[in-house]
């Protein structure tokens, strides 16, 4: 019987284990893309829009007398920009961060909110929803594009309705969605 002498290739076995990394590489990279496609996009409100807002507020309000708080927050409620006016009440301030984000929260207006809670009894639990809630007129959801990027509060002012026209000239100069109607 004839003894055969088969000679290894050395390289066959690296070739082999690196043409299965590649396939595996190859195989698997297609899962990877379509999971940044499925991440959510949604509009941010840049801070230069927050600052203009909150200065058209300051500005209407300080034009009819009132000493008042801005603030703005983006649409999960985090404040982004905060102004209080000269002579403003120290109440101002929460007032207005809450006014923002309860109509940011809750995407629309505090006033309609306080109407609504006021006409059905058994709404009056949203008002214990959490502490950050205040459900008052003075707040209202920025929708720009028809997206909520956020809400604008105004705290000061001797009247809720007179806080929502402060609020409503800071979404008119950044070019949001009104929303109060207009005074005829």
């Amino acid at each position: 019987m004839a003894c055969v002498h088969l000679e290894y290739d050395r390289c066959a076995v690296p070739m082999a284990c690196r043409l299965m990394i590649a396939t595996a590489f190859v195989m698997l990279t297609p899962y990877t893309v379509p999971a940044a496609e499925e991440l959510p996009k949604e509009a941010v409100l840049p801070m230069g829009l927050a600052g203009k807002a909150i200065q058209a507020s300051l500005d209407a309000c300080n034009k009819d007398g009132y000493r008042v708080s801005v603030s703005v927050v983006d649409r999960a409620g985090v404040l982004r920009a905060m102004a209080r006016a000269d002579g403003a009440g120290p109440h101002t301030v929460d007032s207005s961060r809450k006014k923002a984000y309860t109509a940011a929260s809750f995407r629309r207006p505090t006033t309609e909110l306080a109407e609504l809670i006021n006409k059905v009894p058994t709404l009056q639990a949203l008002r214990e929803m959490n502490d950050q809630v205040l459900m008052l007129g003075g707040g209202l959801p920025i929708e720009i594009g028809g997206e909520i990027v956020g809400g604008i509060g105004v705290g000061g002012a001797p009247g809720a309705h007179l806080d929502d026209a402060c609020a409503q000239a800071g979404l008119d100069t950044i070019g949001a969605a009104p929303k109060v109607p207009a005074v005829k």
